[in-house]
C-alpha cells in the first residue's frame, strides 16, 4: 500500500510540474516520500513560505475587514475574536473552513479570513519600528537577485516586514541571517517566526552590527542594511559575502546618509554602486463621458423638416480611462545598492 501511494503522489507531481514551481515540488516530493495516508498527499500546515487550504488551530490567519482594514490573529481552540461586525468564534468559525472563507460574525456583518502572506504581514503587523513596504520590498529583492537556496544577511530586522519576504524567496533551502540591536524587539520577532514556522530558515542574533558584524564569513549571497550608521557596517557586509562575489542594498531616509555609505563602499572595493527612490503613483480608473466632435451640417444630405437653424444636440460617448492621483505619497529612502566583486 505505501509503494503505491508513493506512485500516487509522484505521478501528480510530474501532472502539475509545468504550472507549479519546482521548488515546490521538491518540498511536496520529501513530504511524501514516507506518506501514512493518501490524504496526506495535499496536506501542508500553514506557514509564511508554504500555502496550507484548511485553517488549524495554531495556525496566524489574516482577517480581511476591508481595502484598508486586516488584522493578524493567532488561531486557538476555545478563542474568540472581536472586531467591529461582531465576535469570531474560532472553534466553530475558523477551524476547519477553508483559507479564503467568508465568515459571518455575531452582529450579522462578515469578513474573509486569508492565508498570511509577506505582503498581508506588511499591511497588518504590529509595528515596533517604522517598516520597509511591498514597492520597495520588490525592487530590493529584485536588485539582490534573491532566490530559492540564496543565503541572506540582514540587519536591522525591525518589526520584519521584509524578513518574511526574503524568507518566502530563499526558501527551501535558503537561509537567513538577521541582527538586531534592541534586546526586545529581536525576542519577540523570533517568537513571530516560530509561530509563523519558518524558524528552520532563519537565525536571529541580538548584537551591534557595527561592532560584531553578522556572525558569519563568507557564505552570503547578499547583504541588506537598514541601520541609522550603515557605512560603519559596510567592513562587515564584505566579510559576510561570499569570496565569489555578491550584491548589497543599503536603506537610508536621508541623502546624507546615502553619500557616507557611497564612499565606504568604495573604499572596500564594491562596485557598480547605484542610488534610486521607489514612488509608488496609482492611476485611479474612472469613467468619463467624452463629446463626438461636431463636423458641422453634411452638404451632402438632403434638408430635413425641422432644419429651422437650430443648435444641433451633440452626441457623446462614454468610456473608462485612467487619471494620475493630484498627490503622491511623499520619500520614504533611498535604496543605495553594490556590487562585491569576484576576489
Amino acid at each position: 500500500m505505501q509503494e503505491n501511494q508513493q506512485t500516487i503522489c509522484t505521478a501528480f507531481l510530474c501532472k502539475t510540474d509545468s504550472s507549479s514551481s519546482e521548488d515546490y515540488n521538491r518540498r511536496l516530493l520529501i513530504k511524501l516520500q514516507t506518506p501514512t495516508s493518501l490524504e496526506k498527499c495535499d496536506a501542508f500546515t500553514m506557514s509564511f513560505v508554504e500555502y496550507s487550504d484548511v485553517i488549524q488551530d495554531g495556525d496566524v490567519a489574516i482577517v480581511y475587514l476591508g481595502i484598508d482594514s486586516t488584522m493578524p490573529i493567532k488561531v486557538q481552540k476555545g478563542a474568540q475574536t472581536q472586531t467591529r461586525y461582531g465576535v469570531i468564534r474560532h472553534s466553530t468559525d475558523l477551524i476547519g473552513q477553508r483559507y479564503g472563507s467568508k465568515v459571518t460574525c455575531s452582529k450579522g456583518g462578515w469578513v474573509h479570513v486569508l492565508h498570511p502572506t509577506p505582503e498581508l504581514w506588511t499591511v497588518s503587523l504590529p509595528h515596533r519600528t517604522q517598516i520597509l513596504y511591498t514597492t520597495d520590498i520588490a525592487t530590493i529583492t529584485m536588485m539582490l537577485e534573491l532566490k530559492p537556496g540564496s543565503v541572506v544577511c540582514e540587519s536591522g530586522t525591525g518589526s520584519g516586514s521584509l524578513s518574511h519576504a526574503i524568507l518566502r524567496t530563499i526558501a527551501p533551502t535558503g537561509h537567513l541571517h538577521t541582527v538586531e540591536f534592541h534586546q526586545q524587539r529581536a525576542e519577540k520577532v523570533a517568537e513571530e517566526f516560530k509561530e509563523h514556522r519558518v524558524d528552520h530558515l532563519v537565525t536571529v542574533r541580538n548584537q551591534d552590527v557595527c561592532k560584531d558584524g553578522f556572525g558569519v564569513t563568507g557564505v552570503a549571497d547578499a547583504v541588506f542594511l537598514d541601520i541609522p550608521s550603515p557605512w560603519e557596517a559596510v567592513r562587515h557586509a564584505k566579510t559576510a559575502l561570499k569570496r565569489q562575489g555578491g550584491r548589497v542594498c543599503s536603506f537610508s531616509p536621508c541623502i546624507e546618509q546615502v553619500q557616507k555609505t557611497c564612499q565606504a563602499l568604495m573604499d572596500q572595493g564594491f562596485e557598480e554602486l547605484s542610488s534610486v527612490e521607489v514612488l509608488l503613483r496609482v492611476h485611479d480608473v474612472r469613467v468619463v463621458s467624452m463629446p463626438l466632435p461636431d463636423f458641422g451640417p453634411d452638404p451632402s444630405a438632403p434638408p430635413g423638416p425641422d432644419s429651422r437653424g437650430e443648435a444641433p444636440n451633440h452626441a457623446s460617448i462614454a468610456l473608462k480611462t485612467t487619471t494620475p492621483p493630484r498627490e503622491i505619497p511623499g520619500h520614504t529612502g533611498y535604496l543605495t545598492f553594490a556590487t562585491k566583486p569576484r576576489t
